[in-house]
């Protein structure tokens, strides 16, 4: 591994990072291509997962490709999908070297692309700038290995840990800066997420506003009864943007039918204990090829999901006001009885935005 190997593969995971929240059930890849120090072709994922970065990166370079290092950010994919392996259009380019952050443990891929790659004669070197790869393929990584989409769990608070007033008033908690980062944390999704009680009391959109994006993520709401609102901004907005709605059983023919009318996706999960299970709920978005999903609560789910250690990031606003014990909180009821039960988390960074602080977290493993 050289500087230029490390520069260059700064360069394809800054690229890579443009296809989060697009390219699902694909992984969102960087490449560049360069020799000599100088940049050849570069490509990433393009939305909805074709054609791949390898590609892009490849069509630029041209002929100039042949003799050239190739800096992927996830190992070229060695399978025929709807395009040929990744690892036969660089081979076929006559690239001279392939440098790769990380391995892919997709059962198709899983070592087999650099392999191929070998196999022609073309020099691998694996490993540059992998945790920095790994962090940003979590979502994937999370997908292929564990079943279930990466989660992040954001919550917008008081200093003292509320949502809302005791009447149940929350608009505005945080400034206009903040929440216009969690408009592009919903960009780099590929859905956001609420509980029922959430899309019973404030009826959002769930849809990324205000930065000019061309793409929606999915929403999702998790109701067991689907006794949601058929006249509010949810219903109306189905045909906008893609509205999944997990339920379970008892969600009957007379519930389902007006959600499945409007274009909405109906996915039954497992009720237990009178709730729906929020880990085959994930399962079950995982197996719809979700990668990564951004949760904005309400408090019961949010307290459902840290129970089961199922968030992998939380990201708080924080807002310099305070509620007082009577505001509602953050989060329901965990049933803790010792301090050691509870879920903890790393931080990564925090940070101003605007007049509130946003700290982004991750579940300590």
């Amino acid at each position: 591994m050289t500087g230029t190997d490390t520069r260059h593969m700064r360069h394809a995971l800054a690229l890579a990072a443009r296809g989060l929240g697009r390219v699902w059930p694909n992984p969102a890849v960087g490449c560049v291509i360069e020799r000599g120090g100088r940049v050849l072709g570069r490509g990433w994922t393009q939305p909805g997962g074709r054609p791949h970065a390898e590609t892009v990166a490849l069509a630029q370079a041209g002929a100039a490709a042949g003799g050239a290092t190739a800096h992927v950010t996830l190992e070229p994919c060695s399978h025929h999908g709807r395009t040929p392996p990744c690892a036969d259009v660089l081979i076929a380019a006559g690239v001279a070297r392939v440098v790769v952050a990380l391995g892919d443990p997709d059962p198709r891929v899983n070592g087999q692309g650099i392999a191929r790659l070998r196999a022609a004669g073309i020099e691998v070197t694996v490993g540059v700038l992998e945790a920095e790869a790994r962090a940003l393929q979590a979502g994937f990584l999370s997908r292929v290995t564990a079943g279930r989409p990466m989660l992040t769990l954001k919550l917008a608070t008081s200093l003292d840990g509320r949502i809302a007033t005791a009447t149940g008033e929350s608009r505005w908690i945080t400034g206009p800066e903040a929440r216009r980062r969690v408009h592009a944390l919903r960009a780099a999704h590929d859905a956001v997420m609420v509980g029922a009680g959430t899309a019973r009391a404030d009826d959002p959109v769930l849809t990324v506003r205000g930065l000019g994006v061309t793409h929606q993520p999915v929403r999702v709401i998790l109701s067991r009864r689907l006794d949601l609102p058929g006249n509010g901004a949810l219903a109306a907005s189905a045909g906008d943007a893609p509205l999944w709605l997990c339920h379970g059983a008892e969600a009957g023919e007379g519930a389902r039918a007006p959600w499945a009318a409007r274009g909405a996706r109906l996915i039954e999960v497992p009720v237990v204990a009178g709730h729906l299970d929020v880990g085959a709920a994930l399962a079950a978005l995982g197996q719809a090829g979700l990668t990564r999903v951004f949760c904005e609560g309400g408090g019961q789910l949010a307290a459902a999901l840290l129970s089961a250690g199922l968030v992998d990031r939380l990201v708080t606003f924080s807002a310099g006001v305070a509620l007082g014990a009577e505001g509602q909180p953050a989060l329901g009821a965990m049933g803790l009885d010792r301090l050691a039960e509870a879920p903890r988390f790393d931080l990564l960074r925090a940070e101003p935005v605007g007049g509130d602080v946003m700290q982004v977290w991750a579940r300590r493993s």
